[in-house]
C-alpha cells in the first residue's frame, strides 16, 4: 500500500461518507444539512483532484485504483439513505434512489464473481458520468433541506423537531405554517430531476456490465 497524497485523499472521502450521516445524530436541522452539504461537497471535489494529481505526478497505483470506486460507492449509497430518511420516503427520492442501490450491489457482485476477469468491467466514460451526475443531485438535494428547514425556522421560529414534522407530512401545513422560498423549491427540484438523470445512467452502466459480464455466467 501506497500512501501519496492522492491516496490520503481518496481515504479522507471514504472516511467522509459515514461523516455525512452522522452529522445528523448530533446536529440538529438546518445544521445538520449545511454540514453535510459542505463535508459531501469538498469529498466529491476530492474525487476529481485525487485522479489529477495521481496522473499529472504518476502516482497511480493498484491500492488507489481500489479503493477509489468504493469511496465513491460509500459516498453516494449513505447520502441516499439520509436523503431518503429526511424527504419522509418520498417516493420520487425513494424510487431513483433503490435503482442506484441496486445497481451498486450487483455490479459489486458482478465483479466479486468473475474474479480475475473483473478487468472486463472497468470503468467507462459513461460510467463517470453517471458518477458526476450522482454526487450533484445529492448536492442540491442536500442543500434544498437546508433551505426549506432555514427559511421555515427563519419564518415561523419553529424548532426543528417541528420542522422535521411538517416536512414528514405529520402536521398540517394549513394557513400557512409552511413557507418555501422559489429558491428552496428550485434547488430540491432540480435534485430530483438530477438523481432521476442520474439513475438512468447507472441502470444504463450497469446493463452494460451485465452485457459485458453475460458470457462468463453461462455453464459450459
Amino acid at each position: 500500500m501506497t500512501l501519496n497524497v492522492p491516496n490520503i485523499l481518496t481515504i479522507l472521502r471514504l472516511l467522509a461518507a459515514p461523516a455525512v450521516a452522522i452529522m445528523f445524530l448530533f446536529f440538529a436541522r438546518p445544521w445538520a444539512d449545511w454540514f453535510a452539504l459542505v463535508l459531501f461537497v469538498v469529498a466529491a471535489l476530492t474525487d476529481f483532484v485525487d485522479g489529477y494529481l495521481a496522473r499529472a505526478w504518476k502516482q497511480e497505483s493498484k491500492f488507489g485504483a481500489m479503493l477509489d470506486p468504493i469511496a465513491d460507492k460509500a459516498m453516494v449509497v449513505i447520502a441516499l439513505l439520509v436523503i431518503t430518511g429526511f424527504s419522509g420516503m418520498n417516493a420520487w427520492i425513494l424510487l431513483p434512489a433503490t435503482f442506484i442501490i441496486f445497481r451498486e450491489v450487483f455490479v459489486s457482485g458482478l465483479r466479486e464473481f468473475l474474479g480475475a476477469k473483473a478487468g472486463l468491467l472497468k470503468v467507462t466514460q459513461l460510467a463517470k458520468w453517471k458518477t458526476t451526475a450522482q454526487m450533484v443531485a445529492i448536492a442540491f438535494l442536500f442543500a434544498a433541506g437546508a433551505f426549506e428547514h432555514y427559511f421555515v425556522m427563519q419564518s415561523f421560529g419553529m424548532d426543528a423537531d417541528t420542522v422535521d414534522a411538517i416536512f414528514a407530512g405529520q402536521i398540517s401545513d394549513e394557513m400557512g405554517l409552511v413557507w418555501k422560498s422559489w429558491g428552496a423549491h428550485l434547488t430540491w427540484y432540480t435534485g430530483v430531476v438530477g438523481l432521476w438523470l442520474a439513475a438512468v445512467l447507472t441502470l444504463a452502466t450497469g446493463w452494460d456490465y451485465f452485457r459485458k459480464a453475460l458470457p462468463y455466467l453461462r455453464d459450459s
